[in-house]
């Protein structure tokens, strides 16, 4: 395959550090780009799991790595402040050597219910543009004072940041959005784009919705006046069809992507059972291919 692409995988939080920390170092020494974690605090996905936290399970893993990307996939107000989410940002960014890629959303229904119960859909969507602002203002000043109203902040301080996020020492804030609303946020804000393009039955009806996300999101590029390029993360585990169920599924995807302007791709490891039951061998044969 042709790959003008960049290729990340997904690790799920659910293994203690000793049995993980493998597949954090295989996917480092097969070369993928990135490599990521969910962060909630429990996902609807695997209900009754052990469940370890994001950013400490980063914090190992940029120990262990040498040169994978690592992210959130993805941080979000129903569990960070976006003050503390920037300090754990930085602390992530110094201990990986600026390889933290900084993914945020607005948040599942799962966390949701545990933190914010009585918060509608529409005030969580505000909530999100409110804590994006924050952030990205966080990343790129030190001192910021913002009053709104779901964040009050006075002076905070970004030390020793600001990193200046989306330079080549920064750390990228990328804004996960499938909606109308949040990709516009995603496209005046972000320094990158994450979506999942939606659900769907069968893999036709869903890269249709892909492919009307990332034609949504051209149009907000073009009326935002970027003058930065937008990184482009598609996230495959939603298509019907598991990418990693064959080399050959993961390349016609990851061309797939490609064609609609993407420029990252996103897959979740294999795991012995549902969800993402599969073979590491094929992950292998796509990191082989990926090398040739």
């Amino acid at each position: 395959m042709t790959r003008p692409i960049g290729v990340g995988v997904c690790i799920l939080p659910d293994r203690p550090w000793a049995q993980a920390r493998q597949d954090w170092l295989s996917a480092d020494e097969l070369g993928f780009d990135h490599a990521w974690t969910y962060d909630h605090l429990t996902w609807g996905g695997l209900p009754d799991s052990p469940w370890f936290a994001a950013v400490p399970t980063l914090a190992a893993a940029a120990l262990e790595t040498r040169r994978i990307r690592l992210g959130t996939f993805v941080s979000s107000p129903n569990t960070h402040h976006p003050a503390q989410l920037v300090r754990e940002s930085l602390s992530l960014h110094d201990l990986s050597g600026g390889r933290l890629l900084l993914g945020v959303g607005a948040g599942g229904d799962t966390d949701a219910r545990l933190t914010s119960p009585h918060v509608s859909a529409g005030a969580r969507s505000a909530r999100f543009r409110e804590f994006v602002t924050v952030v990205d203002r966080m990343l790129r000043e030190d001192g910021i004072s913002h009053h709104g109203p779901c964040y009050d902040l006075d002076g905070a301080g970004s030390l020793p940041g600001p990193p200046n996020a989306g330079e080549q020492h920064g750390i990228p804030l990328l804004v996960a959005a499938n909606g109308p609303r949040a990709i516009a946020l995603a496209a005046e804000r972000g320094d990158g784009w994450i979506t999942y393009g939606g659900k769907a039955d069968d893999d036709a009806a869903w890269w249709a919705l892909v492919a009307g996300a990332a034609g949504r999101m051209d149009a907000e590029v073009s009326r935002a006046g970027r003058n930065r390029p937008l990184r482009r993360y598609l996230g495959l585990d939603s298509q019907p069809t598991y990418p990693f169920s064959s080399a050959d599924c993961f390349d016609d995807a990851a061309g797939r992507a490609a064609a609609l302007g993407f420029t990252d791709v996103v897959c979740s490891w294999p795991r012995p059972e549902p969800p993402y039951a599969g073979d590491i061998r094929v992950v292998e044969e796509v990191a082989s291919r990926r090398r040739a």
